[in-house]
């Protein structure tokens, strides 16, 4: 029988990575297959054991039995008795080599599960450390990393090889220190996204990181909502030829005066809670000001900015194909002055929720016209409703003779009244479509 050369045998294998069933009947070929088949299954599959108690308890076993003897002297040095389940010698395979790095979440199973009594503060930090050290000793150029560990990640041996190719970089600041970000910065030189989260003042290490990456696109900032950011405000702006996409929420930590330097941005999310304070006013001023030509989609929860997103979008190139707002604010005001902006700079618009009073209902008309990519529209009514008008039939009859035929999906949430005939207008217009 002719033998399959391996790396024919290996792209084959590699088509049934997401098929555990048939990777296992795999394993029991021969040695070579088997020696393929296992890697595969654990950089596919090794932390997404679900609701399986002996399985995770099995697999967090072998993965401290790839400990090195260094290790486990330091923990038997300071008390810490390992499971008699670990192996004595090391595994055949370098299991760890092809594992996704773990975040503390699994470190944290790891010792609640395998440890039936509870280890002491000092003890749990020593073994943690041993299970990081096996990790970045042994992972190569990893591409994704989420750091909310205190374990100095980057001093650990290997951490060049490890980090030196991370692209994409996900840090709880609160657990993180200021001289580990800093460290990282000398190793971590090619992210294209970066996430920070729980962070109210200026770090210098994440500072230093961020100046650092040479080509950073993708920044998502959660901040507390009380804080002064205004050096990681100013370090945004020293990117924004390269960001083209933002997350930030909740506004107040840092200075929104960076928004103006980020001239590349394509994608824009912005959360808050919509309460009126300074930060909010400096905000919605940065927003209307900056100017974002190649801007894609906008997503604003909970924010209300409608003159101030109209103005944006009217300096845009046309290119918008998404927009999603959602506000708590049902006194918000220039809905009309935003409608109007849509249907003049958003020809490729697709999905659309539109927030209006009934005044608004004239701008309708230039939107469908001007907007016929539109699959998905919703309309949310802010006005206070009279019960003696059916004043909802002039929407419904703007739907009914200027809908673009992709356009089918419509949602009407308000308190308008409509009269029996405009509906059946409406509906008879639908023949052709399939809401």
């Amino acid at each position: 029988m002719t033998k399959i050369n391996l790396d024919c045998l290996n792209l084959i294998i590699n088509e049934l990575r997401t098929d555990k069933n048939s990777l296992y009947s795999c394993l029991l070929v021969n040695k070579e297959w088997c020696n393929l088949v296992v890697l595969i299954l654990w950089k596919n599959h090794s932390f997404r054991i679900k609701d399986m108690a002996e399985r995770e308890k099995k697999l967090y076993t072998t993965i401290l039995s790839c400990l090195p003897s260094s290790s486990k002297n330091l923990l038997s040095n300071n008390n810490i008795k390992l499971p008699s389940t670990i192996l004595l010698k090391s595994p055949l395979f370098n299991y760890i080599s092809v594992c996704e790095f773990p975040k503390a979440e699994i470190i944290g199973k790891i010792v609640e599960i395998l440890f039936e009594e509870e280890l002491g503060n000092y003890e749990r930090n020593i073994l943690e450390q041993e299970i990081y050290k096996l990790f970045v000793s042994q992972c190569k150029g990893i591409k994704e990393l989420c750091w909310d560990t205190s374990q100095p990640l980057p001093l650990f041996p290997g951490a060049l090889t490890c980090f030196s190719q991370l692209h994409s970089l996900h840090i709880d600041v609160n657990i993180v220190s200021s001289n580990d970000l800093n460290e990282m910065a000398r190793i971590c030189k090619s992210l294209n996204k970066l996430a920070i989260s729980n962070f109210s003042q200026d770090l210098p290490g994440l500072i230093s990181l961020i100046d650092a990456q040479s080509n950073l696109e993708s920044v998502s900032l959660y901040p507390d909502i009380k804080g002064t950011c205004e050096e990681l405000s100013k370090a945004l702006a020293r990117k924004g030829t390269t960001i083209n996409d933002l997350h930030l929420g909740p506004i107040g930590a840092i200075p929104p005066s960076f928004l103006t330097s980020l001239i590349k941005l394509k994608n824009i999310t912005i959360y808050d809670s919509d309460n009126i304070r300074d930060e909010i006013k400096d905000f919605q001023h940065h927003l209307a000001i900056s100017e974002f030509p190649d801007l894609q989609t906008i997503t604003i929860v909970g924010l209300s900015c409608f003159k101030e997103l109209a103005i944006l979008i009217e300096k845009t190139n046309g290119n918008i194909s998404y927009i999603s707002i959602y506000t708590y604010n049902r006194s918000a005001e220039n809905t009309g002055m935003l409608i109007k902006a849509i249907a003049n700079k958003c020809p490729k618009i697709k999905c659309l929720p539109i927030y209006l009073v009934s005044n608004d209902f004239i701008h309708i008309k230039s939107l469908l016209l001007n907007c016929r990519n539109l699959e998905d529209i919703k309309f949310y009514g802010l006005d206070f409703v009279n019960d003696d008008d059916n004043i909802g039939d002039e929407l419904l009859d703007i739907l009914t003779k200027f809908s673009p035929n992709s356009l089918t999906k419509i949602l009407i949430s308000g308190g308008w009244k409509y009269s029996i005939d405009a509906f059946e207008r409406f509906f008879e217009s639908c023949r052709e479509r399939t809401l």
